[in-house]
């Protein structure tokens, strides 16, 4: 029989605890340590993937610096947003969901209108905010993870048929990723998917219910591939990325070629040769291929043993947190950091068909690492509130040839012996 309230963390013979102090636990540490890690390699690697590249073009003034200068603009306010919300209670961080969706579906909605958003390479997905433009569906992703939790959360369960599944979650998904869609941007729109579907299963939703979700989702996808032949041309150069090395696979066809001249330990800092004039996108959706070539299977390993060591952090931050809308927020920002690095890195070494999807705190891109430093101060905060502690097991009863002896009484004498 199915639990009336899947979202209940505390169960029987369970307890909540608080360090003391709110002190940070294991999790939240090696969280820490592996965002600044990714963070600061980074940084490193956008610089060395695209100095070449922008000091030869004069659409950036033939800087060197250009990306970087641009990179460590927006770490910096990351930073600052992190600091913040790991101090903030986490009991807040419900208050935050409407307002956050809110300006993120209105951004989105602005991007619509003809002339309001930023164009490039035939993609309109950036708006102008001055002297720097920012990247509204980086921030939908944060707004769809707050509100579907909300929801789940105040609802107290899973959503258990289709219907309650379409209103309000389905719907308000839905309007994100047609938003989503109109820029086109298919591989944001298939992390915001991927992430609502991981905070479905920590809610505990029926399988059947999810087995009808990866139905539509897979369905959903089909269509939105087929409609675009520069989506079709991604999926036949999956199929066959050397059989099409000058057309649709020639992105990865180099990204491959890159990796594979790495050797163990690279080629060395600095030294790539595809990422001059060979390799597209080489500090953005690419910039791993840039890894393999200058550090070799030693820097591709460590890079991955980052993401595995946030991962885990991430996870068990969810799976110890005591507040059902708290452990939701927790599982899908893990799940959407994590999904995300999987798809690119699959994408990169030609596992899985190209999306244009950034490698998370490492590719070049300003609203994606803000969004992603809030996301690890969330995280943490989190991280610091009571969790769940699990109650020492109870011994068992034991038999009759383990029973220990009872302990000798002392007799009371009677009157007529005293």
């Amino acid at each position: 029989m199915r639990p009336t309230n899947p979202l209940r963390l505390i169960r029987p013979g369970e307890r909540a605890s608080a360090p003391p102090g709110r002190e940070l636990p294991i999790e939240g540490q090696v969280l820490l340590i592996a965002t600044f890690f990714l963070t600061v390699f980074g940084l490193i690697m956008v610089y060395s993937a695209s100095s070449a590249h922008a000091m030869t073009n004069p659409d950036f003034n033939h800087d060197s610096l250009y990306f970087i200068k641009n990179g460590l603009l927006f770490t910096a306010a990351g930073v600052v947003l992190l600091g913040g919300l790991i101090f903030m209670p986490a009991a807040w961080i419900r208050k935050l969901a409407l307002p956050v969706f809110g300006l993120s579906l209105l951004a989105l909605i602005a991007l619509a209108i003809p002339g309001v958003g930023l164009t490039i390479n035939g993609a309109t997905r950036w708006l102008p905010l001055g002297p720097v433009s920012i990247q509204p569906s980086e921030f939908a992703k944060l707004g769809v993870l707050l509100v579907v939790a909300v929801i789940i959360a105040t609802r107290g369960r899973a959503p258990d048929t289709v219907r309650e599944l379409l209103f309000p979650i389905g719907a308000l998904v839905a309007v994100v990723c047609v938003l989503v869609m109109l820029q086109p941007d298919l591989g944001t729109t298939l992390a915001i998917c991927v992430m609502t579907f991981a905070v479905l299963i920590a809610a505990g939703a029926r399988k059947a219910l999810l087995a009808k979700v990866v139905a539509a989702g897979l369905a959903a996808g089909a269509i939105a591939i087929w409609a675009a032949p520069y989506r079709r041309d991604r999926i036949f150069a999956f199929l066959d990325p050397w059989g099409q090395s000058q057309d649709g696979a020639y992105q990865v066809v180099q990204a491959m070629i890159a990796i594979g001249s790495g050797g163990i330990f690279g080629q060395g800092l600095g030294s790539s040769v595809q990422k001059v004039n060979f390799l597209p996108e080489a500090h953005t959706d690419m910039i791993f291929a840039v890894i393999g070539e200058e550090l070799g299977l030693v820097g591709a390993i460590i890079t991955i043993g980052l993401f595995g060591a946030f991962t885990w952090a991430g996870f068990t931050i969810a799976a110890r947190a005591a507040d059902p809308f708290q452990r939701l927020v927790a599982a899908g920002a893990t799940a959407l950091v994590a999904g995300q690095a999987i798809i690119n890195l699959g994408a990169v070494m030609g596992i899985l068909p190209l999306t244009g999807i950034p490698l998370p705190l490492i590719s070049h891109g300003s609203s994606s690492r803000v969004v992603v430093l809030i996301l690890v101060g969330l995280l943490v905060a989190i991280s610091r509130e009571p969790q769940v502690a699990a109650a020492r097991p109870r011994r068992a009863k034991p038999t009759d040839d383990e029973a220990p002896e009872p302990s000798p009484r002392r007799r009371r004498r009677s009157p007529v012996e005293a």
